[in-house]
Formats: C-alpha cells, structure tokens, sequence
C-alpha cells in the first residue's frame, strides 16, 4: 500500500470515526442550545479556525494562503455551504431532539448507498458489485441495529434526521466537483462561514437570544462537537474526497452510525441487544466490501502509469 493510499485511508476512517461523536455530542449541547444556535455556534467556530489555517500557506506566508481562500469563494461554494451544511445540520439538529441518540445515528448509515444512487444518476459513476454488496450488508446491519425501541425515538425525528440525510448525500456527490482545483481547507472554510451565516436568521427568528450555559457539560460538548465532530471531520473528508470518487468516500460514513450505537448505549442507556451487535458486525463487513473499490481503482491507476506511453509518429 502507498504512503498516498495509507493517508486516504487515515484520513476517511477518522472523519467516519470523529463524525460518530457528533450526535451524542449534539444531544449533550442541545440541552443548553436551540437547534439552529447549535448549528450557527458549530460551523461559525470551525470556519474561523479553518479560515485562520487556510489564510496562511505552508510557509507561513499570508498571500498565498489568501489566494486560495479567494479562489474559494464563488457563488456556487458558498450556495453549496450555505444549503449542503447549514440545512442538513439544522434539520439533523431538530431530528436529534426529537429522537434518540441511537436511532439518529442509524439513519446516518444509509447516508453510503444515498450517496451511490445519487452519484450514479447524476455522475453516470457506477459502483463495482462489490461496492453494491457491501452497501447491502452495511444497511441490513443499520436496519438490525435500529430494530431496538425505546430511548426517546419518534417518526418525526427518524424523518427529520433522513431528510438531512439525502441532502447532505446530493452534497456529497457535488463536492467532488467544487473541490477540484481548489485547495479542501479553504473550500470547507468558506462553505462553513456560508452555513453559519444561512442558518444565523432562522436561530434570531426562531430560538431568540441563547442564555448562558447551565453547566459545563453543554458547554464543553458545544466546544467538542465545533473541533473533534467539525473542523477535524470535515478536513479529513475533504482532503480524501478530492483523491477518490463521491461513493467510495462514502463508504466509510458507516462508521459513523457505528460510534454513535456505542456512545448512545453507554452514555445514555440506550437499549442494545444481540440484534443490534450482530448489525455493528455487518456495518463493519460493509465497510470492507465497499472499500474494496477504493484498492482496485488506486492500483488500476498506477498500473496504468506503469505502462509504456506509445511514442507519436
């Protein structure tokens, strides 16, 4: 495996792995925010911090990086920020108060085959067989999983989170275009500042002025959700998705669903049972089926470089 597959791979299980958090950590940080504060606060920080790393190059030299943030900020960047991270977010967040910890981050499994159809359609990008039988056993283990009752979950808040869901995956399949040529630090900025300031009107109109934390577990999750469940995730995805296809990216956004049945067992007792094991096994299984894609295509390429190029007459 090259130093260049190695680093894809790094980068799409962390931000599946780090995007596991955020619904747990969203549920925590709701409990003292609004759902669509919750969604200006997360992206408003994260596209300060990105901005800040962005506006500065390698070298620590302020003119290229600002070049770059320049070239990021076109109409349909920022339109793509404002409705593929704002929307999802904020319909995420009112799906999460409406529903359980475990069901939300279930839903989230389907998000890999959303993102396969759409690219498929849209793209004319088709998934080996492979890729689709993995997509399959990944979503019978969310259906095994999300078998469980019980923990706060309700219709309107599985629904609320799915509609977040298909919209996040049409991004997804856009992105791959918007990214190209462009550096993914800067790109992800920019569309974090436009999210911040398209849901910055709904939380004035609809949630009021926030009051002050009750305590420091909101706070801190607050905090946790804009660094480890944000800027983190969302770098690492954008630096992988620009190197491989929409679907095989997604593929590994069923890890996601995976943490986030642990962390809603342990930390808020959701109900886990021998269906729901057997389901994170299958999820897991899915992965590695779909991921078969992403080895074939990066060694197909470079046997593809390896070979003699036909001289010109």
């Amino acid at each position: 495996m090259t130093n260049n597959r190695r680093l894809v791979f790094a980068a799409l299980i962390a931000a599946g792995v780090l995007w596991g958090t955020t619904v747990p950590l969203s549920k925590l940080a709701l409990a003292w925010l609004a759902p669509a504060w919750l969604a200006f606060a997360r992206f408003g920080v994260a596209a300060a911090v990105l901005l800040l790393v962005a506006g500065r190059d390698g070298a620590g030299r302020d003119g290229a990086g600002r070049a770059k943030v320049r070239a990021a900020c076109r109409p349909a960047v920022l339109a793509s920020g404002g409705l593929g991270y704002g929307g999802s977010v904020l319909l995420q967040n009112l799906g999460i108060v409406r529903t359980s910890v475990t069901h939300a981050a279930l839903i989230m499994g389907a998000t890999p085959v959303i993102i396969a159809i759409i690219a498929a359609v849209w793209q004319r990008t088709m998934a080996r067989p492979v890729a689709w039988a993995g997509f399959a056993v990944s979503l019978v283990g969310v259906a095994l999983v999300a078998s469980g009752k019980g923990g706060g979950a309700t219709l309107g808040g599985d629904g609320l989170v799915l509609a977040s869901q298909l919209i996040s995956a049409g991004f997804t399949v856009a992105q791959v275009r918007l990214l190209r040529g462009r550096d993914p630090v800067a790109v992800t900025g920019v569309q974090f500042a436009a999210a911040a300031v398209a849901v910055l009107p709904i939380a004035a109109a609809t949630g009021g002025m926030p009051a002050a934390p009750s305590g420091a577990g909101s706070l801190l999750a607050a905090a946790g959700l804009a660094f480890c469940g944000t800027v983190l995730p969302f770098t690492l995805f954008a630096y992988a998705q620009s190197r491989v296809t929409a679907d095989v990216a997604g593929a590994f956004l069923n890890l996601e669903p995976l943490v986030g049945v642990v962390a809603g067992a342990v930390v808020f007792r959701d109900p886990v049972g021998p269906a729901q094991a057997v389901g994170g096994a299958a999820i897991l299984i899915g992965i590695v089926l779909s991921s078969l894609q992403l080895r074939r295509a990066t060694t197909t390429r470079r046997t593809r470089r390896s070979q003699p190029v036909p001289s010109g007459c």
